[in-house]
């Protein structure tokens, strides 16, 4: 029997071990991560109050459940404490990466690293109850914030930012989070793009929830409308959608509310202006459209106070300890989801998910990501079985000081979740600490 790892349980993942048993009666499936809970961004990426999209963990779950699929957390791959590569390709006959990307990109202005600015995935694996993500004061004093992008992790923030309790108090939020949110002291939101509205990449569904949000004015400014150069005829659906929300948005008069939204294009960051020792402003400079689809400076600048900055530019893929990596396309080198290490294919190591293509498409995408690599390993498979590995990983595992977190200990913690919720008179309520997280684990 062909057994093999996959690393992470995301949607790149489960998909990777779903098409692995389906088309393979033999094989066997160790799904690795480095957290005690399953499904990766979906868990700790999808905004808590978008409970349709959370709803694929029920299909992930179905994966993680097959009787030749074994979910195994708290397995840490490569790093300190963790499993070398080297031993981990000893344990199985191959073993398929499905790792993401971790990192965000960076502005490279002057004043990025001021207290008070953030990327977008920190503050989101905050309200998200991440174990490694903690309370860094996000909202400590902030009055107006500046939310640097415009696609859905963009709006997502922003909508986070002005949500009231009536709205965060049935979602799974941790409750410090959702205490913190809806205490805080924010008036004001600027989402900003450095280009025109036609060409942002938020969906039209997610741009609408804005104007939905109670006690919230939105308003655009109808001369970045005026300005886009965009031709109606060669827009896609979605970005005719999108700027039909934003001209009624910009043709509605200034509507009294406790908070305020406002996007705002053809700014392009220039330098984070401190006050007191932490942002007190962006400064932008204004663009206008070159007639290549692209922006170019005009020399203008104008400052928008902020004490809170969330940057949401994009995602990049972080070396994978003991593989190759292209820095320039934050990727592991891969052919059809074989590991190409100096220009040859690595028997037994592939790639499924962003890692493999980088952070591009949306969670459906890693289904025929995943398919192309799987058929790639069972194709290399008659060779991949010749080798010898050892009956079970797991004594493996823990005679190298790692206890993995079996699937009846992703059962436990959230029999755990379910009874916190209840005691704080809400539906679930994610436990967002490391130790909170083990102990109810290890309570099975």
């Amino acid at each position: 029997m062909l057994r093999v790892a996959v690393v992470g349980s995301g949607p790149s993942g489960c998909y990777t071990a779903q098409t692995l048993v389906q088309q393979d009666p033999e094989v066997s499936v160790d799904v690795l991560d480095r957290l005690p809970c399953p499904y990766g961004l979906v868990r700790y990426g999808v905004a808590p109050d978008h409970e349709k999209i959370k709803s694929l963990q029920g299909s992930l779950r179905t994966v993680l459940e097959h009787d030749r699929v074994r979910f195994l957390g708290g397995v840490r791959v490569g790093g300190p404490g963790g499993l070398p590569v080297e031993r981990l390709r000893e344990l199985y006959h191959a073993v398929v990466y499905c790792v993401g990307a971790a990192a965000d990109r960076r502005l490279g202005i002057p004043g990025e690293e001021l207290p008070g600015s953030w990327s977008a995935t920190d503050f989101v694996a905050w309200y998200s109850a991440h174990p490694d993500a903690a309370d860094a004061g996000f909202l400590r004093g902030v009055r107006s914030a500046v939310v640097i992008g415009v696609g859905n992790v963009a709006v997502d923030v922003t909508r986070m930012l002005v949500r009231g309790a009536a709205e965060l108090r049935p979602t799974d939020m941790p409750q410090a989070a959702l205490d913190t949110l809806t205490a805080s002291g924010i008036t004001e939101v600027h989402m900003v793009g450095r280009r025109g509205p036609s060409q942002a990449r938020f969906t039209t569904k997610e741009l609408r929830e804005l104007g939905a949000l109670p006690g919230t004015a939105v308003g655009v400014d109808p001369a970045d409308l005026a300005l886009d150069p965009a031709d109606p005829a060669a827009l896609s659906a979605v970005q005719r959608r999108n700027l039909e929300v934003l001209r009624d948005w910009a043709a509605r008069s200034s509507a009294d509310a406790a908070r305020r939204i406002r996007l705002r294009f053809f700014l392009r960051p220039a330098e984070f202006l401190a006050d007191a020792g932490r942002v007190g402003a962006v400064r932008f400079e204004r663009t206008a459209p070159d007639g290549r689809g692209g922006v170019t400076g005009t020399g203008r600048f104008v400052d928008v106070p902020a004490q809170l900055v969330l940057r949401s530019v994009g995602y990049r893929g972080v070396p994978p300890e003991g593989l190759p990596f292209d820095a320039p396309s934050g990727t592991v080198p891969n052919a059809a989801g074989r590991v190409v290490r100096d220009g040859v294919a690595s028997p037994g190591e592939y790639v499924a998910g962003w890692i493999k293509r980088g952070p591009t498409g949306v969670i459906g995408t890693n289904r025929p990501c995943a398919k192309e690599t799987v058929t790639s390993l069972l194709a290399d498979a008659p060779a991949l079985s010749l080798r010898q590995v050892s009956e079970d990983p797991v004594p493996v595992l823990r005679a190298a000081g790692i206890d993995p977190v079996p699937w009846a200990g992703w059962l436990a913690i959230e029999r755990a979740e379910a009874e916190l919720g209840a005691r704080l008179g809400r539906g679930v309520v994610k436990l967002a600490e490391w130790d909170a997280l083990l102990t109810a684990a290890r309570s099975t």
